[in-house]
């Protein structure tokens, strides 16, 4: 049993490992000892029919770990067994929002702080506990080490350190870091995986397909497959960073991709070729990683031998063994399987199962709607993956040479407060705005004070996001442009000590936000023409900055997008898509701010001294582009994340 106090004391000197510890602990213990016993038992029917043999060793095993866990962990159901709420509660913190009231009563207020950090730090959307903090940092006494977070996990401790080192160009460090991630995360997705065993409540169970009846049935489908599907769900739960609903889309081969870069800098070739090796064994037709494979064996010697790290083959086998365990038991049992992963396969899932499921189609082949207007781009999340309806993010919209160029044109002419009516900070003081609409650069052009290819790529970028959207959400049904902002927004760097506040605040773009009354009324002033919105990322060289939804409460986020170059999230406009953004804490956040309507007397018009010029117009698609030269992924992992030529079966990655 788990004590709330026992929760909010320091930290022992090993780094906890959340609230079910010990009995992920236990779990592992009892499940070798079990292991062992079983090897010596012959067990009731040993001599009889087959299912005897098989059943009884199954009794057997399931009485040992009854037993077992009852020893160490105490007889009572409540000691090892809580209920889902629970456990959600513990998961979601919720006993530190407890437990920072009673210590900040009890007058000790580095307790206090420390718990409430620590539910912070799950719950960055919670506003209470924002005003709770920010009125702890101006007390007296509060030091800056109280702000802990006590179920700080060691991998993304150490992830994160790996990664800001990484791109400090800092090799040595970075491979240092990122090596203990990827031991620290493989522990955790052990631990993980020993907390699936036991009894399955009903009330964690999902609505599925109606499975087949029967004894033979039960055991395999509902319990020992909703087993192995918890074990594979377990790569989310280690690659989602706390106060995140969702992973970070390919968190161990990442590991791989990363180091093997940075070994690579730092002139250890062996281990480069040996990280190389290990991520081939998820992506193994990886072309620009293949060329770098060739380069080490011409660096080290063609008969030098690379293999993949143990560790690494074990996790991949195990996991292709288990995936294939449960697509068969999809296929013959009924059922569904969210594949958590976006390595596996093709060829491992059945083929009724790929066109029932659509696994291996776009995701867009869900929604009636034709082709995407343009070759390359990969709809890498939609509406089911974002938890909510009328979202879609698109990637490699732009190329990255194209985002430069854009950031290129953001610094020549962006004006402060432009398109806010000089409006320096618009939303919060603690960050410097930037924006150039298009009418001025359009202006700025004529009068050669920027590139006139610049101003036309801006209305190239804007017209090619127009034609996604359009055919994604309304083909067939004219979009146009109702304002379009090339917007920057930059931290400043004296006044993000304590801040508690968001870069724009939660609303919606067509109608007025009332979360008391769950209602948005659509009258003026909010802009309700507005049908469509979207946002093209052009960097992601900054810290904070992405946007959020939430549900009408404001408060409760549902889905979050990072941004990063050529990426374009498009939603609805309406009160079914509450969102924000998260505060730029530091660098320099640039976006293409987009807003559309189905009404015609609403479009955007660019007026310059000659008349109108109405930015939808064919001649954006008459520019030729600008910047024709291929950029290839193995220049610098992290620098351009683009995904893999696997857009196929992608998740969410809030």
């Amino acid at each position: 049993a788990i004590s709330p106090l026992s929760l909010a004391r320091p930290p022992p000197a090993a780094p906890p490992a959340g609230p079910y510890a010990g009995l992920r602990a236990a779990r592992r213990a009892c499940r070798a000892a079990c292991r062992r016993e079983a090897a010596f038992l012959g067990g009731p029917g040993a001599a009889g029919p087959w299912e005897a043999a098989l059943f009884g060793r199954v009794l057997q095993r399931a009485d040992c770990l009854q037993h077992c866990l009852g020893l160490r962990l105490g007889v009572a159901p409540s000691a090892h067994r809580a209920s889902h709420a629970v456990r959600r509660d513990f998961e979601q913190r919720e006993p530190y929002n407890y437990l920072q009231v009673a210590f900040f009563q009890l007058k000790k207020l580095d307790r206090a702080v420390s718990a409430a950090h620590t539910f912070f730090v799950a719950n960055p959307q919670h506003l209470q506990m924002r005003e709770d903090i920010e009125k702890y940092r101006r007390m007296s006494g509060v030091k800056s080490d109280n702000f802990r977070d006590l179920e700080a996990t060691p991998h993304w401790e150490a992830y994160e350190a790996g990664v800001q080192h990484y791109h400090a160009d800092e090799y040595l460090r970075a491979v240092a870091r990122l090596e203990e991630s990827l031991t620290e995360a493989l522990a955790a997705l052990e631990e993980c995986r020993a907390l699936c065993e036991g009894p399955w409540e009903d009330e964690e169970e999902e609505e599925e397909e109606e499975m087949q009846p029967g004894l033979y049935e039960a055991i395999a489908g509902t319990h020992y497959i909703q087993v192995l599907k918890c074990r594979q769900q377990c790569v989310l739960e280690i690659a989602t960073k706390p106060g995140r609903v969702s992973a970070t889309e390919d968190f161990i081969p990442s590991h791989l991709d990363l180091l093997q870069f940075a070994y690579d800098q730092v002139g250890n070739q062996a281990l480069a070729a040996e990280c190389a090796a290990s991520y081939l064994l998820f992506y193994p037709t990886d072309e620009p990683m293949l060329e770098k494979m060739k380069e080490y064996r011409t660096e080290l010697g063609e008969d030098t031998a690379f293999t993949a790290r143990e560790s690494i083959q074990h996790y991949v086998q195990r996991s292709l063994m288990e995936k294939k365990l449960i697509y068969y038991a999809v296929e013959h049992l009924g059922g569904t399987f969210n594949d958590p992963d976006l390595w596996t396969p093709d060829e491992l899932i059945p083929e009724n199962l790929k066109e029932k499921h659509s696994l291996l189609m776009p995701i867009r082949a869900c929604f009636s709607t034709g082709p995407l207007p343009f070759e390359g781009i990969a709809v890498t999340m939609d509406s089911r993956r974002m938890n909510g309806t009328q979202r879609v993010v698109f990637d490699r919209v732009l190329t990255e040479s194209e985002c430069k160029d854009l950031l290129r044109l953001t610094k020549a002419a962006g004006e402060a407060g432009d398109g806010y009516r000089a409006r320096r900070s618009p939303h919060t003081p603690h960050e410097r705005f930037e924006g150039l609409t298009v009418l001025r650069a359009v202006q700025l052009a004529q009068n050669g004070d920027v590139d006139w290819r610049d101003a036309k790529l801006l209305l190239q970028a804007s017209e090619k996001s127009r034609k996604i959207i359009e055919s994604y959400f309304t083909p067939g049904k004219k979009l146009h442009f109702s304002f379009t902002h090339l917007v920057c927004r930059t931290a400043v760097d004296e006044e993000q000590e304590g801040r508690m506040d968001l870069s724009h605040p939660v609303h919606a773009d067509n109608c007025l936000l009332d979360p008391e009354g769950q209602e948005c009324w659509r009258e003026p002033p909010a802009y309700v023409y507005r049908d469509y919105s979207g946002i093209l990322y052009l960097n992601d060289d900054f810290q904070g900055g992405g946007l959020f939804f939430t549900e009408m409460d404001t408060v409760t986020v549902t889905a979050e997008v990072h941004p990063k170059c050529g990426r374009l999230v498009a939603f609805s406009s309406g009160k079914e898509n509450p969102h924000g953004v998260w505060a730029v804490s530091r660098g320099r956040r640039c976006a293409i701010a987009l807003w559309y309507t189905h009404s015609q007397e609403h479009a955007e018009q660019v007026k310059d001294d000659a008349g109108e010029m109405d930015i939808s117009t064919s001649e954006v698609d008459q520019i030729p582009p600008r910047n024709a030269r291929a950029t290839s992924r193995r220049q610098k992992p992290g620098s351009d994340r683009t995904q893999h030529p696997k857009e196929l079966r992608v998740r969410d990655e809030f």
